[in-house]
């Protein structure tokens, strides 16, 4: 995350609450809030284990 209480921080480790509101307000424009919306789709179908599979390997 770029910005704000959660900065330097993968978007995969934001709470889901904080996703949660920002679906509920509206997802920021360009780039960044799409990859909010995937990583809020990611974690709502429990696919999470995904991306922490990919970490592993980075």
């Amino acid at each position: 995350m770029p910005f704000g209480k959660y900065k330097d921080r993968y978007l995969v480790d934001l709470p889901e609450y904080y996703l949660v509101w920002y679906k509920n307000k509206g997802f920021p424009k360009g780039k960044l809030g799409e990859q909010l919306q995937s990583i809020y789709e990611i974690k709502l179908n429990g696919l999470e284990y995904l991306i922490r599979n990919i970490q592993k390997f980075s």
